[in-house]
């Protein structure tokens, strides 16, 4: 254990070896399941042994969930997890340029081993907080073999379910000796003969087909930053050549024509979209892919992006989502000429936050949905709560209503990590110390002087 990981994590005590939820109104995002008013949950050897009413169990800890909604913990398909500290810099940011210049061409080149545990830890406990039980961490700050180390330790330290995306860094110098070679010594660290069901392996690059041949000869998935107006061209010869395959996970997808979603389904590639970042940064035309994606028969998983400007939660990315595809609905309606747009129900969107995005992490046997035989992810809304109560329709309350203060409990492979609306075992004290030593630090090493005021992200001082 380094010295940057003592003492932000009580630790860990013993996690039940059964566990009974009661009475909590069921969305399953199993067909079979469906949805129960009023049921119980089993959870045994961190898997969900039954789900349905009137269960019982001998030597459970029962958590009573009247007034409760029990969902799969959600999934965010695309976090730049080493941001954490970072938090909010760059409130009006407005392009992809202004988001660069305040973390790849500022702070990134000075972030120590250190300071990527923090910004991971951070990063996990925020998504467990807001009942993101699985986040896909793009870590495109990787630079030496240390850095890698501290991103991979932080996630197995915090206890979130994850798949680490290494890349190599965007700007500055690093140590390039340890890339892409990084992932195999990585993988014999960590990952060999999967000793670590929790966390698991993937690379971050570009259309790069020279890096993505080590990615498969590691089987692992390959996660890459794909505009669609900027990058569909090589679509095609990538396709013709067998290098687009399943485990190729595609952020964005903005812009993309018709010709390129068409090799993208049949290239059985994973899709995420990004609803706050794409609008936030002005990616190309500024709408998430949502409706290409749906009519060329692909269902994407929603992204979160980062933190630098914006909230971490998916609620508000099921929001935003939402309204942005009424907004474009209504200006095709008044245009006759053009396709006409499909809305987003609540239901479709909790469906693209838990069980679509267990699909594009590639962990869809594992969780998303709450069937017997899964991993036990579970998150448990509390509808008492004022801004809640009543509760008079479960999907309209998740999506439209919940926020991370109305999450009671969060159990992640059968570990209950969030309770009575509280993280359990953070030491809350000591986490904020270890942050703003490295926010401090990160600040003075770029020259930046920091202003609580401005919300715009300028050069650095």
């Amino acid at each position: 254990m380094t010295d940057y990981q003592r003492n932000i994590l009580y630790p860990a005590s013993l996690s039940p070896k059964r566990i009974l939820i009661k009475g909590a109104t069921i969305l399953s995002m199993d067909v079979n399941i469906g949805n129960i008013p009023k049921g119980d949950i089993l959870i045994e050897g961190g898997k969900i042994v039954s789900v349905g009413a009137e269960i019982s169990a001998d030597q459970a800890q029962i958590i009573e969930a009247d007034n409760m909604i029990a969902i799969p913990g959600m999934v965010d398909t695309h976090r730049h997890s080493w941001e954490g500290q970072l938090r909010r810099i760059n409130p009006n940011a407005e392009s992809l340029e202004d988001y660069c210049n305040a973390t790849h061409f500022s702070f990134a080149k000075y972030y120590r081993p250190r300071d990527i545990y923090v910004g991971n830890m951070l990063t996990a406990l925020g998504c467990m907080d807001a009942g993101i039980t699985t986040v896909i961490d793009n870590s495109h700050n990787s630079r030496s073999a240390a850095h890698s180390d501290a991103a991979v330790e932080a996630m197995l330290d915090a206890g979130i379910r994850a798949v680490h995306a290494a890349g190599a860094p965007v700007s500055g110098t690093w140590d390039t000796a340890h890339w892409p070679g990084n992932l195999e010594r990585l993988q014999n660290k960590y990952f060999k003969d999967g000793n670590n069901s929790l966390i698991t392996l993937a690379m971050m690059a570009q259309l790069e087909p020279a890096q993505w041949a080590e990615a498969r000869r590691l089987g692992i998935p390959i996660v890459t930053e794909f505009f669609g107006g900027k990058m569909a061209d090589e679509l095609e010869g990538l396709h013709r050549e067998g290098l687009l395959r399943k485990d190729n996970i595609f952020n964005h997808c903005t812009c993309l024509p018709d010709k390129g979603w068409k090799i993208l389904r049949e290239a059985g590639v994973r899709v995420n979209v990004c609803p706050r970042s794409d609008a936030h940064y002005g990616i190309e035309d500024g709408m998430f892919a949502w409706q290409a994606a749906a009519q060329h028969g692909i269902r994407p998983g929603l992204s979160v992006d980062n933190e630098t400007s914006y909230s971490g939660d998916m609620f508000m990315e099921m929001r935003v989502a939402f309204y942005l595809q009424r907004v474009v609905g209504q200006l095709r309606r008044s245009d006759q000429s053009r396709q006409s747009v499909e809305t987003i129900s609540a239901s479709r969107l909790l469906e693209a936050a838990t069980i679509d995005g267990a699909a594009c992490a590639g962990l869809q046997d594992r969780i998303g949905s709450l069937v017997p035989g899964k991993q036990a992810d579970v998150v448990l809304i509390n509808t008492e709560d004022i801004n809640l109560y009543p509760s008079n329709n479960a999907f309209g309350t998740v999506v439209h209503a919940a926020e991370r203060s109305n999450i009671d409990t969060v159990i992640i492979c059968g570990r209950i990590v969030k309770q009575r609306g509280a993280l359990i075992g953070v030491n809350a004290k000591e986490l904020r110390a270890a942050i703003d030593e490295s926010r401090t630090h990160l600040f003075s090493a770029a020259g930046y002087k920091p202003d609580q005021f401005s919300e715009n992200f300028s050069a650095l001082n």
